[in-house]
């Protein structure tokens, strides 16, 4: 097979670029460059620069090089933009992937991967999210990825697709440091931003009902996130008949904000002690999930810990501030 990866440039699709091809797999990028690099790719990827909303676009990628699968991982993915600009996020996300799905149903491409998130969930009160958790986002993002979800569905039913959506929960870490995260919207980077500054990190909410007062998150490494990918490209590789399958990916280990300030400052041997701040809007306490589906159903279980993730994202963010070294 041949996998088209839209968004294969940026952070996350540059790390499931990197260990499909590794496997084995024949892949073709597609990324608007907006957020991604062409330096994130392994020598002899093939990448088409276009938009996920340019039908004509992917059209021709799809035919030039004969693609057979999909992975659609190109989105917007802030969720404070998204409450800013929820006009721009249905328009990237959804009518993003429903054009993706229109090329790939146009051009007899029979298997589609879909890049989801947690954040379908919203504010769930349970110990542990599995996939059949009642779905209530509470932001534009989180309802782009679930209408995505939706979409898919309709599409694999009305055109015979296999598919597969994979809902990511907090994604840290890098495979090497060239594929590090240029952002700062997640809790990793944003302490590594403070700490470059000589600023305290800040806590957004002590007083939740937690152990330590602060939310409690399910953090996986995006090498975690690319093997998943991988896992799911094998199943629908070798599925004798239609596959319809939407997974968690996470470790099923919840870690505090608290605590993964103190790891950071234990791994980095830096910063200041936390600040606390008020909670931002929408935050839930607890967001842990269940990966037990996804082990039956992919044999695919997280090998990396916390540690790993923190300490490979600051051999990245270094090498972006030499001055820190």
């Amino acid at each position: 097979m041949t996998w088209l990866i839209t968004g294969g440039a940026g952070y996350i699709g540059g790390h499931v670029v990197r260990q499909l091809a590794a496997a084995g797999e024949r892949v073709v990028v597609f990324d608007d460059l907006s957020s991604g690099s062409p330096d994130r790719l392994p020598a002899g990827v093939p990448l088409a620069v276009g938009s996920t909303l340019d039908r004509q676009a992917l059209d021709a990628a799809i035919r030039e090089h004969g693609v057979t699968g999909v992975l659609h991982i190109a989105a917007k993915k802030q969720v404070g933009e998204s409450v800013a600009e929820p006009l721009h996020y249905y328009r990237e996300n959804v009518e993003g992937l429903r054009t993706v799905l229109a090329a790939a149903v146009g051009g007899g491409v029979p298997k589609v991967l879909f890049s989801s998130s947690a954040a379908v969930y919203g504010m769930p009160d349970v110990e542990l999210v599995t996939e059949d958790t009642p779905c209530a986002p509470i932001n534009p993002y989180g309802e782009t990825k679930l209408v995505g979800e939706w979409l898919l569905a309709a599409a694999a039913k009305a055109y015979g697709l296999s598919t597969v959506s994979l809902r990511y929960f907090n994604v840290a870490g890098s495979a090497a440091p060239e594929l590090a995260d240029d952002g700062v919207s997640n809790l990793v980077p944003m302490v590594f931003q403070r700490i470059t500054d000589g600023l305290p990190p800040l806590v957004f909410g002590d007083d939740y009902p937690t152990p330590d007062g602060t939310c409690i998150r399910d953090y996986i490494h995006v090498e975690d996130i690319a093997s998943a990918h991988l896992a799911a490209v094998r199943r629908l590789d070798a599925a004798a008949g239609p596959v319809s399958l939407t997974l968690n990916i996470g470790r099923g280990e919840g870690v505090s904000v608290r605590e993964m300030l103190t790891a950071i400052a234990r791994i980095t041997g830096r910063g200041l002690p936390p600040e606390s701040t008020p909670r931002r809007p929408g935050d839930p306490a607890r967001v842990v999930a269940s990966a037990e589906l996804i082990r039956k159903e992919l044999g695919w279980t997280a090998r990396y810990d916390v540690d790993a993730m923190i300490a490979s994202a600051w051999e990245g963010w270094v090498a972006r501030h030499p001055g820190l070294s």
